[in-house]
């Protein structure tokens, strides 16, 4: 997370953030000022003294949005990407720890969200990362548009997870026949390759099937879809099931079809 570029971004920042709290505390005065010292230090890259007003700020007002908020950006803005110091990677933990507690005041917060993904990702922490989006998904509270998304990350990394065990050189062969070239996929030398695929494929097709559900008109949904039934079908294939490749390829025409409509009417919306 950058630094904001002048003290007058800050406080503006920091006054649309106040405006969302309720009604002022009896601490709101000593809360503003140590918001407003928060955000001067935070300006001139005095993290530690950033960071250390902010939490004052909430000690004063536990529930108080802006100071929460806040007290996390001032966390966030020290974590160093790339940086696999100790005392680097256990900033990154606390920044975590404080978006957390946003959400926990503030569940729809996407900000908050967006930001402990991140630092999971960062942090190459992919269990993690997925129990987080998979908490959003599965969260009735949230707007189905947000759980839609959420189902598609999901799906994305299975169909990853696939593919990069399809288009492997071995299992991906190109076989000529006259002045045609046809692809032909085939099992991975180790089988335990075939079942990891398999079960990235029918996780990642559960998953965009519910982010569909939510949101029968996603276009990304749809996409990911026809990609995933390519998986499904190419998996079909190396182990030998014409019929069922078939069936797949139906469906992933269907699927196209539906996303390509999709294409034309999000190109057509003024």
């Amino acid at each position: 997370m950058k630094p904001l570029s002048s003290l007058s971004v800050t406080i503006a920042l920091l006054a649309l953030l106040w405006a969302q709290n309720p009604a002022p505390t009896p601490n709101a005065v000593e809360v503003k000022r140590e918001l407003n010292a928060a955000a001067e230090a935070y300006r001139d890259g005095k993290w530690a003294e950033a960071e250390a007003r902010a939490e004052k700020a909430v000690q004063l007002d536990p529930q108080n949005k802006t100071a929460l908020q806040f007290a996390a950006r001032t966390i966030h803005a020290q974590y160093r990407p790339g940086d696999l110091a100790a005392e680097n990677i256990a900033k990154a933990r606390q920044a975590i720890v404080a978006y957390q507690r946003v959400i926990a005041h503030s569940p729809g917060d996407d900000e908050a969200y967006k930001a402990v993904a991140y630092l999971f990702k960062a942090l190459k922490e992919d269990g993690l990362f997925g129990a987080w989006i998979l908490q959003r998904a599965l969260d009735g509270s949230i707007a189905n548009e947000k759980r839609a998304e959420a189902f598609v990350v999901l799906a994305s990394r299975d169909w990853e997870c696939s593919f990069n065990i399809t288009e492997q050189p071995a299992t991906k062969v190109t076989i000529v026949r006259g002045s045609k070239a046809y692809i032909q996929y085939k099992l991975p030398k180790e089988r335990v390759e075939f079942e990891r695929a398999k079960e990235c494929a029918d996780r990642a097709l559960e998953m965009v099937n519910a982010a569909i559900t939510l949101t029968p008109d996603s276009e990304s949904a749809w996409s990911y879809k026809t990609n995933i039934l390519s998986e499904l079908e190419k998996l079909a294939e190396m182990s030998g099931r014409a019929r069922h490749k078939r069936e797949l390829h139906r469906q992933y025409e269907e699927a196209l079809r539906q996303t390509t409509e999709l294409s034309k009417r999000s190109v057509s919306k003024p």
